[in-house]
């Protein structure tokens, strides 16, 4: 079987979030415990699984995704990789719809870039969770729940310098939410390119800091056009590897919009 790894939300190899993506030939799922098997091998962010559905229904394609430890509810950058292998190897072109979360899709467009269309993550102040200050190592300017769906903490920091400098405790930051902390704060320069930044750290479901969470900014886009006035914006998650997310408000849907590369090419040597 086919296994691909893609570069997520990046033009460049080796720089984004890596995602390891398996287009099956079922047309049902293996077993859960086999698709986390082949989850925590591959020891990625996100492995992706998918099926095609029969045709003239709503969607084109099954979607699941599964950290080293867990199955989760949404993800954006697998998702991004998993259009890019199926835009690249000729299996769908144009627009493919997903069938997870309701219908995701996704657009692809002639300079190789693709956009994915995510429901936009409902935002509710919050007050601060005892002990998330000490554990991100920084003081949170607003704290807000991001909904059922994504289950993150998005805290906003007083500046791009400190959401940089973060160097969390992680089984810290475990008892503060129900996913993931997604920190946050405003570009220093935009003329780099950028309007805010980001970093997210979900060791709740296995991953210390992920590169490059697209679903974050169903979340970041509604806060941060909030704030600017602006429904076109451009995210840099400040991760090692860093990553650009160009984000579009649609009201309840929100449009990420982003490159991939594909790095390897294999086969997995076993049978589901």
């Amino acid at each position: 079987m086919r296994i691909r790894i893609v570069d997520a939300f990046t033009d460049r190899p080796f720089t984004g979030n890596p995602a390891a993506v398996l287009l099956l030939d079922s047309d049902v799922f293996p077993e859960a415990d086999r698709l986390q098997q082949v989850a925590l091998e591959m020891n990625l962010s996100e492995t992706a699984f998918a099926h095609p559905l029969p045709p003239g229904g709503e969607a084109d394609w099954a979607l699941r995704w599964f950290t080293p430890a867990t199955e989760v509810d949404m993800c954006g950058h697998a998702t991004l990789a998993t259009a890019h292998v199926l835009h690249t190897t000729g299996t769908a072109g144009g627009t493919v719809r997903f069938a997870r979360c309701g219908i995701l899709t996704s657009t692809a467009h002639p300079d190789g870039s693709l956009t994915l269309d995510f429901p936009t993550a409902p935002l509710t102040p919050a007050s601060t969770p005892a002990g998330l200050a000490v554990a991100l190592g920084a003081e949170p300017l607003t704290v807000h729940d991001t909904g059922a769906h994504i289950g993150d903490l998005l805290v906003e920091l007083a500046d791009e310098e400190s959401v940089r400098g973060l160097t969390p405790d992680f089984a810290g930051l475990a008892s503060c939410s129900r996913r993931g902390i997604i920190a946050t704060a405003a570009a220093e320069d935009p003329s780099r390119g950028y309007d805010y930044v980001s970093r997210g750290f979900f060791p709740r479901v296995g991953i210390d800091e992920d590169p490059v969470t697209g679903s974050a900014h169903t979340a970041l886009a509604p806060f941060w056009s909030a704030r600017f006035g602006r429904d076109e914006l451009t995210g840099l998650q400040a991760s090692a590897r860093s990553g650009l997310v160009r984000t579009s408000l649609r009201g309840d849907r929100t449009l990420l919009t982003g490159s991939a590369v594909t790095v390897v090419d294999g086969e997995l040597l076993t049978t589901f």
